[in-house]
């Protein structure tokens, strides 16, 4: 492994190994991308320790290391620990579904939320629930399989000689359009108890989270993240148009299509997990990249931050309205309605749309 100090960034570094296998580094993202996991860690730990029965955050570091009570094993490892991991997992699924989305489409609203994916996915799991009265397994079946539909469809629908950005993002937003209706639709044919169990699902919530839903999301994320980080560097060049990709090489619309399909599949890989959870996908991208400063696509950080937002807003929903403990979805729907609005009055006053 050698270091090659020339780069296109005062400051980074690339580190280049056999193969022609290549890493650049920044110290400030580094800095930026350590803090997170820093912060990830002590609020995961935090929110374990959250609850009826509170347990001291030292204790939870003990218990997971192996060395708690048995009481403080049960609660940390059997019933808190399986949410918190999903959290992790869900979050960072988002974040980094979200930065591709945007880096593809070079728009910042160009998010799983708003393109119509999240819909999909609610648009499968209801019908299950509501057609089907199918279990937890048939649910999290029906909300890959519409998120992997509505994520082909709006592809062929946005595809004119390559992918636009804004065609495809006002491709998702109608998309988008279309598949609240049909969820109305389908909440309308409801039993109550249907429509009960079809509303906290399309909430979004971690409560009653085991180790039943860590193991899919996990084994979809240890083979997805690879894949999309290793196209990060045929990703930033394709940021810089078509023609210019490809004349440094990029097959562009193979690797579009291969992003596009993964972050589509992290996105209803974290929908079956916890439901829609809103406006992480959104958020976390644009977040990392104002802390970064970097003008790429940010994947990593944009993964880390969604898992520290999502942890956030779930110990906010637990925490910060009493004793009234609200689906973590409805958090970061007033948190993502927010930094949405201010969102496009920045893009407004920058004349980008």
């Amino acid at each position: 492994m050698t270091v090659d100090l020339r780069a296109d960034k005062p400051g980074s570094r690339a580190l280049r190994g056999p193969g022609g296998l290549s890493l650049r580094l920044e110290p400030r993202a580094l800095t930026v991308g350590l803090l997170l996991v820093a912060a990830a860690l002590a609020m995961a730990v935090v929110l374990i320790g959250t609850g009826d029965f509170e347990i001291a955050p030292w204790d939870v570091v003990q218990t997971l290391l192996g060395n708690g009570t048995p009481a403080n094993d049960f609660i940390v490892n059997d019933l808190r620990l399986p949410r918190v991991v999903v959290a992790l997992l869900v979050g960072a699924a988002l974040g980094m579904a979200g930065a591709v989305f945007q880096s593809v489409s070079r728009n910042p609203l160009g998010s799983p939320d708003l393109l119509g994916f999240s819909y999909g996915s609610a648009v499968g799991a209801l019908t299950v629930i509501v057609l089907f009265k199918g279990g937890a397994t048939e649910v999290s079946a029906g909300a890959l399989v519409g998120g992997l539909l509505t994520g082909v469809l709006v592809y062929l629908l946005s595809y004119r000689r390559g992918i636009h950005g804004y065609r495809l993002v006002l491709v998702g937003i109608g998309a988008s359009a279309m598949l609240v209706a049909v969820i109305n639709y389908l909440l309308t044919k409801a039993q109550l108890v249907e429509a009960t169990r079809a509303m906290v699902w399309l909430t979004g919530s971690l409560a009653g989270r085991d180790w039943s839903q860590v193991w899919p999301l996990l084994a979809t994320c240890a083979v997805l993240f690879p894949l999309v980080l290793g196209q990060g560097r045929a990703l930033r060049m394709m940021e810089m148009g078509d023609d210019a990709a490809y004349a440094l090489g990029v097959r562009v619309e193979r690797t579009r299509m291969l992003l596009m399909l993964a972050a589509v599949l992290l996105t209803t890989a974290a929908a079956a997990a916890a439901g829609p959870i809103s406006f992480v996908a959104l958020a976390a991208p644009q977040l990392a990249r104002r802390l970064t400063r970097s003008p790429g696509s940010n994947l990593l950080t944009g993964a880390l931050m969604g898992s520290v937002l999502l942890l956030v807003s779930d110990w906010a929903s637990q925490r910060a309205f009493g004793a009234d403990q609200l689906p973590v979805g409805v958090v970061t729907g007033l948190v993502g309605g927010v930094y949405l609005l201010w969102l496009l009055v920045t893009e407004r006053k920058a004349g980008r749309i």
